[in-house]
């Protein structure tokens, strides 16, 4: 493999006083700045009887601060021609937003501004409003889908209630309604902390200047120098091997959801995880697809995708038997698929059509934008604890081997490390 030819980012790193890291990557091709910043804070920061509250927040933080009246933060950008927008998970609160180059300290003054003031602006009003939006997202893509609720329902049985994995980033319904403007507040200045922050910039900027601009915007912000210990995530493989069915009022097929416990991401075994992953499922040529979709015609579709998360990963799939085809048969073709890695690693030309979408899917991915860029530096930056190691990930995973690849299956993707959830159509 010649690395030469694999995209990668320049970047500078600094870290400010205050302890917020700022990267910055000029991109001269493009007369735009991106920004993203990652707080290290998501649902696995959340205490029992106040989940879904970092979700929440997220919605909270667009809600106006000491000099942005609510709905502002929009207005202003979009104003300015850029794009912004924000996302929770389980690991991690990340907001992001471009606009034309000449308004870089613009983005970064919005962002300092509810950074130190936002609390200001948490009022009972604003907190119920969006409250609301929550939880009519929740019915949205969660309560009123067909599986809408399958990953929460794989999380609280592949991890114990006391796993900080174990609940759903958009919470239950009671949590929401008992979360109250006080919740809101702690929770900001708990985890909203320039030294719990990676801030990213990516575009036409000069490099000096735009550490300056972060600096005089952000620097000045005081750090939380009582930061919560990370919560211990970690998970063995095995210990699993369960299974649970469910009747779905609005499902128009049964549907089998398998979930696998994963390495770290920052485990180097990770990437293997995920290459066996595309092995099986990354094309209509990959061996799900190919086996149970379009030749032996027994299933709908057929999915296997590895997600990456620190401490602990997850691959999850599923299958969606043809009618005809029994769940027990559906599952029977999938599982064969699966163990066919521990015996019948990838030849050469099955390895290569799947290198070759694994750089199309992380090239397109992380490398083309600028937004994408300065999403991804923080990202490996807060993960990793280096955003060097956005330019080592490609390059990983197109070194892995056959070998590696059913060493890694073997371990991974043993039925003893499975959870499996069958829905079928509640009967009319």
């Amino acid at each position: 493999m010649d690395r030469s030819t694999l995209p990668s980012v320049s970047f500078s790193e600094r870290t400010l006083g205050n302890g917020m890291r700022v990267i910055v990557a000029p991109d001269h091709s493009v007369p735009l700045a991106a920004i993203a910043i990652w707080y290290g804070v998501g649902s696995r920061d959340e205490v029992p009887g106040r989940t879904g509250l970092a979700h929440l927040f997220e919605h909270v933080m667009f809600q106006g601060s000491a000099n942005v009246k609510k709905g502002e933060h929009f207005e202003i950008i979009q104003s300015l021609g850029g794009v912004l927008n924000a996302s929770t998970w389980w690991h991690r609160t990340n907001y992001f937003e471009w606009a034309p180059a000449e308004h870089l300290e613009t983005l970064l003054w919005l962002e300092s501004d509810r950074l130190a003031t936002l609390p200001d602006a948490i009022t009972q009003e604003n907190l119920d409003n969006q409250r609301d939006v929550v939880k009519n997202e929740r019915r949205q893509s969660y309560d009123d889908q067909p599986y809408g609720g399958w990953l929460e329902k794989m999380q609280a049985r592949m991890f114990p209630a006391s796993h900080p994995y174990h609940h759903s980033t958009i919470g239950s319904m009671d949590d929401l309604s008992a979360a109250t403007v006080e919740d809101c507040v702690s929770f900001f200045r708990t985890h909203y902390a320039p030294n719990n922050g990676v801030l990213s910039i990516v575009g036409d900027v000069d490099v000096e200047e735009a550490f300056a601009l972060a600096e005089k915007q952000l620097g000045w912000i005081a750090p939380n120098p009582n930061l919560p210990a990370t919560p211990d995530a970690t998970s063995s493989p095995g210990g699993l091997g369960g299974r649970d069915a469910f009747s779905d009022k609005l499902a128009p097929l049964p549907r089998i959801f398998f979930g696998y416990k994963a390495p770290a991401a920052t485990d180097p075994m990770f990437d293997t995880v995920a290459i066996a992953s595309n092995v099986l499922s990354s094309g209509r040529s990959t061996r799900l697809y190919k086996q149970l979709v379009r030749e032996q015609q027994i299933c709908q579709d057929a999915t296997f995708q590895s997600l990456a998360f620190p401490d602990t990963s997850i691959t999850v799939g599923f299958v969606t038997p043809k009618p005809g085809t029994s769940l027990a048969d559906a599952e029977k073709a999938f599982d064969e698929q699966v163990a066919s890695l521990f015996t019948d690693p990838p030849g050469e030309e099955e390895l290569d059509r799947v290198r070759a979408l694994t750089e199309r899917q992380f090239t397109e991915g992380v490398f083309q934008r600028c937004l994408e860029r300065a999403d991804g530096l923080s990202e490996h930056a807060q993960v990793f604890g280096d955003a060097q190691a956005l330019n080592e990930r490609l390059p990983a995973m197109l070194s892995v081997t056959a070998e590696q690849i059913a060493d890694a299956a073997r371990t991974w993707f043993d039925p003893s490390n499975r959870m499996t959830l069958t829905f079928t159509p509640e009967a009319k």
